[in-house]
């Protein structure tokens, strides 16, 4: 196809709609499987989940490193032996992480050391394995004993921040449960199995009925949730501070500020015999986790938490009182980490202190985020945040290590989940948060690039269409012909060029003049300007 052909129909050579020669290239290549796997994990949670604890824990390994005397030691000649510094430095790091993996999982030192002694006392097969096992791994009996309450506390939380409600208040809400379970167990004198469950549905009443007055200022008076929260917080712990200097909490031991401690009846039962903690809460912590399952995606009052979180005018719209639901809300919440705080009284605890709830209500915000108020999600961050609990205090007495280095990981940990753009920044993904740019920047650049060659195109058409116009005029025996070099462009061309709809051009033959071919005009064009001189 000619150059004029294609400047005739709008577009350059080979592109568009006007071009027969070849087919346009595709915009989008056949991606194969092992392509759309790894944009499915580069765009997914995991990956971040991953680096994030890889850059907190290499942010922590330089702080493990600074904290380090002996380090420090090495690193004063480090340009005369830099081995030292380099031995000492991997060293401190694997021996604080070490330890903080024997105190969270499985203790292989003392493993080998139960062995040992078995061994020598004449045993071996199962009669070495069994108390083996239960010396390595007491220190993950120990990590789900912590995060029991945590997780059953954060699936509270989970509750009100899926409906868009910032409950701050875990702390308050598990000392009233705490105190209400306490109070139950060590008062009342009632049968087994009863005393407990009596112990359990107070925690989750008081719990309850503290989340519910943050939802009655809230959906009464119109009062933000985060500022009533955190002031019944105070009024909880006060109000814990209160009753262990009476009568009714502390009983005969009133030197201290402990409560009794709880009956056998209403204590949780210990599932490794009495060499351990670990609870049957373990379980209830697992009942948590399903009931927020259920709770939030099988049953219609979570249907109404999810749907008030998410618009609460739309929600109003179709029948949902979104002042009643905030209620409904903080009520629930309020419930299930009132529960959580029974739990540890329970279970692990077994009376009231003044510091029974810990950093529990704290962390479990945590948690509820870092799990992405999930069920799943919020079971493996609360382990990882007890692993991290436990593996840090023995870091601490094994190695030396201050426990404040673990909550600085805790936070480094939460700091990259919470910014996902920033990770993949920083392992060079960040194309993945904006997916297609790329692809729809070079499209454009092509479109522009196409667009210019063919204005390009159509120009020089038109610049072949007026020379070889000249030419035939020149040529012509018509005096009026030639005489439109000088003057103005007579026929259709000049009539439109000046706007004259209804203009008839002024012509000798009666028939109008087809004008030059455009195959010729081609041919003149690619001869050049000797073509044009030789006509001459």
């Amino acid at each position: 196809m000619s150059t004029v052909d294609a400047a005739a129909t709008g577009s350059a050579p080979g592109v568009g709609a006007g071009s027969s020669d070849a087919p346009p290239p595709p915009e989008h290549t056949a991606e194969t499987a092992l392509a759309r796997t790894l944009q499915r994990i580069a765009r997914g949670d995991v990956l971040v989940v991953v680096m994030s604890f890889v850059f907190a824990f290499l942010i922590g390994s330089v702080l493990i490193v600074i904290a380090d005397q002996d380090v420090r030691e090495t690193l004063g000649y480090f340009v005369d032996r830099p081995s030292d510094a380099l031995t000492a430095i991997w060293q401190s790091v694997t021996q604080a992480y070490g330890a903080m993996f024997r105190g969270a999982i499985f203790d292989g030192p003392g493993y080998a050391r139960a062995a040992e002694r078995v061994r020598e006392a004449g045993g071996s097969g199962t009669y070495v394995l069994l108390p083996a096992l239960s010396a390595g791994l007491r220190p993950l009996t120990e990590t789900f004993t912590v995060g029991t309450p945590l997780i059953i506390a954060a699936a509270g939380m989970a509750v009100s921040f899926r409906a868009g409600l910032f409950n701050i208040g875990g702390t308050g809400q598990l000392i009233v449960g705490a105190m209400a379970a306490g109070y139950v167990g060590f008062a009342l004198d009632l049968p087994i199995f009863v005393h407990l469950v009596a112990g359990l549905l107070a925690g989750v009443l008081a719990g309850g009925l503290w989340g519910g007055i943050a939802g009655f200022l809230k959906a009464r008076f119109g009062a933000n949730e985060v500022i009533s929260t955190i002031m019944l917080n105070w009024i909880a712990t006060y109000l814990l501070f209160f009753a262990l200097k009476t009568a009714a909490f502390t009983g005969a031991n009133q030197s201290q500020p402990t409560s009794p401690s709880v009956r056998e009846n209403a204590v949780l039962p210990q599932l490794l015999g009495s060499g351990f903690r670990l609870h049957a809460g373990l379980f209830i912590a697992a009942g948590a986790a399903v009931l927020l399952w259920w709770l939030m995606s099988r049953s219609t009052i979570g249907f109404h938490f999810r749907a008030v979180g998410s618009n609460p005018r739309a929600a109003q719209v179709a029948g949902i009182s979104p002042s009643r639901t905030a209620f409904l809300v903080l009520a629930v919440a309020g419930a299930l980490v009132g529960l959580a705080g029974a739990v540890h009284v329970l279970g692990t605890e077994r009376r009231l202190t003044e510091g029974v709830a810990g950093n529990i209500g704290f962390d479990a915000i945590t948690v509820a985020l870092l799990g992405r108020s999930g069920p799943v999600g919020i079971v493996l961050a609360g382990l990882l945040f007890a692993a991290l609990s436990t593996g840090g205090r023995f870091m601490e007495s094994n190695q030396g290590v201050p426990l404040d280095l673990v909550q600085v990981i805790q936070v480094l940990v939460v700091l990259f989940i919470a910014a996902p753009p920033l990770v993949r920044t920083l392992i060079g993904l960040r194309r993945v948060d904006h997916p297609g740019a790329g692809a729809r920047v070079r499209r454009a650049r092509r479109a522009s690039s196409g667009a210019d060659r063919a204005a390009v195109a159509a120009g020089a058409a038109a610049e072949v269409d007026a020379t070889a116009a000249a030419v035939s005029r020149a040529g012509s025996p018509d005096p009026a012909v030639r005489a439109g070099e000088e003057g103005p462009v007579a026929g259709p061309a000049a009539g439109s060029a000046a706007g004259g709809e209804g203009a008839a051009p002024p012509s000798h033959d009666p028939s109008p003049d087809p004008g030059p071919d455009p195959d010729t005009a081609a041919e003149r064009g690619e001869d050049g300007t000797d073509a044009q001189e030789e006509e001459r």
